[in-house]
């Protein structure tokens, strides 16, 4: 038998870990550091609290793009010692990983492979789509539903599937993301005010401003540059700018929910709208989203409880239950045989 099992939820700049043995979830940042584009200089929370701050001879960078993986060798590096890290980790042991729903075939298999050829030595590794993981995180009957819309708003992509009787039956992945939201609120304020603010100092504006409420007043102090006299300097930003920055980017999506729904059978499609959207990801902890997404689409919408962890809570529930294990399938059976 396999010595433990392991849910693995590999987000764009965020892995989520299940460890059965400890019964934890636990979360890192998806980020390698490289010095001198040879040595491996930090991983994990430490490499991310080095971004935008390095100095030339370190290069920060994501593994990941577009919730694929483009780096195999630094996310393979990266894993091994995120699960080595203060934990007990052990070779041998079973995987359940999350892919997302709407890659190739060739793309699911590079996650399977990321366990499979390294020094883990994985004994067992089976997958799951995203939107399923997503749906039994949400403790929804994902087998006998006749419709179920999971909206998954990632840091680089948001996945859009609409599960019946226990499948996929149409699935989307856009390439818009918390990221998109934070570079459109950095370009705006550039364009505005002549002021350069980072990456995380647009995150945390995107994050902490009820962005749909109704406080038209609201500000915040940023950190960032002047761009005329080269100075660092504290300036406020008020919510209007970061409401209109993040309307385009947020747009897309509801356009690209319309145009799923519109081509969904009208049996599902009806039972969906008496269900209501079901938001999940990071960004769905986004202020007032959950409201806006719901006057947009003119769907009730809901917002699970932990929306960050709910791909990874689904893939724990799945691994603990008999039931539910055969959601997850293996890419060296019969169906497979072509890629090895």
């Amino acid at each position: 038998m396999a010595k433990n099992v392991y849910g693995l939820d590999l987000g764009s700049y965020e892995i989520k870990v299940y460890d059965k043995k400890s019964d934890t979830i636990w979360k890192e940042k998806n980020v390698i550091a490289i010095k001198e584009d040879r040595e491996i200089f930090a991983v994990g929370d430490q490499a991310y609290e080095m971004y935008e701050k390095t100095p030339p001879d370190i290069q920060v960078q994501f593994p990941m793009e577009n919730g694929v993986i483009s780096r195999f060798n630094d996310m393979q590096y990266l894993l091994q010692n995120l699960l080595k890290k203060e934990r007990h980790f052990a070779r041998g042991s079973a995987y359940v990983i999350a892919v997302p729903t709407d890659v190739t075939e060739v793309e699911k298999k590079a996650f399977f492979d990321l366990v499979v050829h390294s020094t883990a030595r994985a004994r067992e590794v089976n997958i799951v789509e995203r939107g399923i993981a997503d749906a039994i995180g949400l403790n929804l009957d994902v087998e006998n539903t006749k419709g179920l819309f999971i909206v998954n708003f990632g840091g680089a992509t948001t996945e859009l599937s609409i599960i019946a009787g226990g499948g996929l039956v149409l699935n989307q992945l856009l390439k818009v993301g918390g990221s998109d939201l934070d570079q459109a609120v950095a370009q705006l304020v550039r364009y505005n005010h002549d002021f350069l603010i980072g990456h995380q100092t647009a995150e945390t504006l995107r994050r902490n401003f009820g962005v749909f409420s109704d406080d038209d007043n609201a500000v915040m102090t940023a950190a960032g540059r002047d761009l005329i006299t080269g100075i660092p300097q504290r300036r406020e930003i008020s919510i209007n700018l970061v409401r209109a920055a993040v309307k385009e980017p947020l747009e897309q999506c509801v356009q690209a929910i319309m145009a799923l729904m519109d081509r969904t059978p009208p049996e599902i499609r009806k039972s969906i709208r008496r269900s209501g959207i079901f938001l999940t990801g990071g960004v769905a902890n986004l202020p007032g989203l959950e409201l806006y997404l719901e006057e947009m689409t003119g769907i009730r919408t809901h917002t699970a409880i932990d929306p960050d962890i709910c791909a990874v809570t689904g893939l724990k529930n799945i691994i603990g239950s008999k039931d539910l294990k055969k959601l997850a399938y293996s890419m060296i059976e019969d169906n497979y045989r072509w890629m090895r």
